[in-house]
């Protein structure tokens, strides 16, 4: 078997066999097929796309080229979220603690910043002692213990991955749906969860922005992972304004413990609620979607959601003071600049990438590999979209650990804000819903 046919196959439009994907994948690992060839068979891939039946093949083999955990001894039906990421995106932890509180058992795989994306594992550790990386034994535990731990991906789950990944970036092959598919699979498998809940962003602020497009991934998502033999629902949510008001890290943090807490989730509450019901659904806790949103609603207006929450930080190492305390307990930036709208009117929109890539230029992200993500710095949004503003108001505050980052980012800020002479429509935060089923996918 070559690698020069397979790609010369692919480059013509046709289809691979499971040995050859196989073949392949095993040469990634052992890293006896160049890179250069992986590199011209991901791009012969990203023109000619994969069949189902390759995709399924690939997320398998991918799955299976490292350790996988066995979760067994975990009682009741695991479930874990996945997020394709977005701007002010820090529902992992209403979603996964809201879950676990109605019986769920959560084993959550995140990942860091990416892009104009925050991360949810530099949110997490942005809680003094809060550990993101533990042995598998540990992080088993803490699920059957508390019912949801959230850690980083390890090094020995779907270590294909990784390499296909990083190809991926440099490639121009990052938005091939069939790869995306079998990247976010491979690895969500291979660490046991026994139902999946899908988060597909679209709009301005997500990586795939058009609605076709993200169409195909929720419903390709769904249907490979029902093959897979993982019931599975995707939601196709709005992401052209960022979710919440916070944009950064502890903020963020901040924010979810408020609403926790039984503060106002505003436009974070409709995702949260609907993916936390569905994951109770689909782990056989609930008869129904009215059922399962009940058990939701009643775990939030409790406090066990937040009382969940506080458990798995501390079992993560963390100070779990936090929940009850956050403003002293999490680390504040050094400097902070509140900006004001020129002109009265209402906020009709504020653009998600925009802000997202502000945010990250305040340090609440990485512009290299190299960079320290700040945990205090971010943007807190005074005003969202649907609000009544006056000029001279304050619209957002700035916040940073170095004062000169402020004048990199201000006016892409205000720009980021139109404002309009009439109240607009509030945003539909769920698309579509995509649920699996014995042969596919069904919209909702």
């Amino acid at each position: 078997m070559r690698m020069t046919d397979l790609i010369a196959r692919k480059k013509k439009g046709g289809r691979l066999t499971s040995e050859e994907i196989g073949f392949w994948v095993d040469g990634i690992v052992s890293e006896s097929i160049p890179r250069y060839q992986s590199a011209a068979l991901l791009m012969a891939i990203y023109f000619r796309d994969l069949a189902e039946e390759e995709t399924v093949a690939l997320t398998e083999i991918m799955r299976d080229s490292g350790e996988t955990l066995d979760l067994t001894s975990i009682e009741g039906r695991t479930s874990d979220k996945h997020s394709t990421g977005g701007v002010g995106d820090k529902l992992s932890f209403l979603i996964g603690p809201l879950a676990a509180a109605c019986g769920v058992p959560v084993p959550m795989l995140s990942g860091r910043a990416l892009g104009h994306t925050g991360g949810t594992l530099d949110k997490l550790e942005a809680i003094p002692g809060y550990q993101t990386r533990l042995s598998r034994e540990r992080f088993i535990e803490i699920v059957r213990d508390v019912g949801i731990s959230i850690i980083g991906q390890t090094a020995s789950l779907a270590p294909a991955d990784k390499t296909l990944y990083s190809l991926r970036d440099v490639t121009g092959t990052v938005e091939s749906i069939p790869l995306i598919v079998s990247s976010i699979l491979s690895k969500k498998l291979a660490a046991g969860p026994e139902t999946l809940v899908f988060d597909v962003k679209s709009g301005d602020g997500a990586f795939l922005q058009d609605l076709d497009s993200c169409r195909k991934l929720a419903e390709t998502l769904v249907r490979v992972s029902g093959r897979m033999g993982r019931p599975a629902t995707a939601f196709i949510t709005n992401m052209n304004t960022p979710i919440g008001r916070m944009v950064g890290n502890g903020i963020e943090i901040a924010e979810s413990i408020e609403v926790l807490r039984g503060g106002d989730g505003g436009d974070m509450m409709e995702i949260s609620v609907a993916l936390a019901s569905e994951m109770v659904l689909l782990s056989g806790l609930a008869g129904s979607e009215v059922e399962a949103r009940a058990k939701v609603l009643d775990a939030l207006t409790s406090g066990k959601g937040a009382e969940t929450f506080q458990k798995m930080i501390v079992a993560h190492g963390g100070d779990g003071r936090v929940v009850d305390d956050p403003t002293s307990i999490l680390p504040a930036a050094r400097y902070k600049r509140e900006l004001t709208s020129p002109r009265s009117g209402w906020i009709d929109s504020i653009g998600a990438r925009a802000i997202g890539l502000a945010a990250t230029r305040l340090g609440a992200g990485r512009e290299t590999a190299e960079d320290v993500v700040s945990p205090g710095a971010g943007i807190e949004l005074l005003k969202k979209p649907g609000d009544e503003v006056r000029a001279g108001e304050p619209v957002a505050i700035l916040l940073a650990d170095q004062e000169d980052r402020f004048d990199r980012v201000s006016d892409d800020v205000l720009a980021a804000y139109q404002v309009t002479d009439k109240k607009g429509s509030p945003d539909i935060m769920i698309i579509e819903t995509i649920r699996s089923h014995a042969n596919g996918g069904e919209k909702d």
